[in-house]
């Protein structure tokens, strides 16, 4: 287990969002959604952990709820650009290792958090680490909206796409080369995210619209792990507030039950 000094997380939450504006502050069991995220985050050993909003209505609601908030700019097109000017603005030593947990994942395991953070400290080579899950359809794999990501056998990715990847030749997709999804929650380094906005984008990250393949194309190394523990669903429409709200549900009925 890592110690507390060793990690700090960061939640990018801004309010406009193409398909679903203002989800940060949407109710799930009572509470904004920003707020589950960030309860679930305090609960991994981070030694801080800091909601990073672009509007002053997500500010309110994070400091009512004495959650650690800052604002940052409303120019930024990626969370990770979000990161970028938080690790400037907190001054934090080039070492030190930021999770980027995001604000529409309530459901996100404290396991998770903390293996991302305790596999960047242990892969020095790595600029980045990540997570990924086996695909277990032929719908999963076929899913242009599931990133798919294939890693070499020291664990360092090779490859993500919105394409089914590896591609199976001869037809038979099987657990004899098993694909992966990428899973979106990441480790980084300062000092290598005081840096990336000096990245151009490249053009294989806007065919695929998948800004890891940035880092991938300037030569950077990301680290690939099976998760520990299969993280629930995401929300990114309306339709999926539904199902996450129905799954939280249970958990806390689960919780009151012990």
């Amino acid at each position: 287990m890592l110690r507390k000094e060793n990690f700090r997380i960061v939640i990018p939450a801004r309010y406009q969002s193409t398909r679903f504006p203002g989800k940060p502050l949407e109710q799930i069991c009572g509470k904004e959604m920003v707020l589950h995220v960030y309860e679930k985050a305090v609960q991994s050993n981070a030694v801080e952990v800091l909601i990073a909003t672009d509007d002053e209505r997500i500010f309110e609601v994070a400091s009512k709820a004495q959650a650690n908030v800052c604002m940052t700019s409303t120019d930024h097109i990626t969370g990770t650009d979000r990161l970028v000017e938080v690790v400037k603005a907190q001054q934090w030593p080039a070492d030190t290792v930021i999770v980027n947990v995001q604000g529409d994942e309530p459901l996100i395991p404290v396991a998770c958090i903390e293996q991302v953070a305790q596999n960047l400290h242990q892969n020095r080579d790595a600029v980045m680490a990540t997570l990924a899950t086996p695909i277990l359809s032929l719908e999963e794999y076929n899913d242009p909206n599931v990133v798919k990501v294939v890693f070499n056998k020291v664990g360092m990715a090779m490859y993500f796409s919105r394409s089914g990847i590896p591609f199976y030749r001869d037809g038979n997709h099987n657990d004899s080369c098993p694909s992966f999804r990428h899973i979106g929650i990441y480790a980084y380094r300062a000092g290598y995210l005081a840096g990336y906005s000096s990245l151009p984008e490249c053009e294989i990250e806007m065919v695929e619209k998948l800004e890891q393949l940035r880092v991938l194309h300037n030569g950077g190394a990301i680290h690939v792990a099976v998760a520990a523990e299969l993280p629930g669903p995401g929300v990114d429409t309306p339709e999926q507030l539904v199902e996450v709200e129905s799954l939280l549900s249970k958990q806390i009925a689960s919780r009151e039950e012990q």
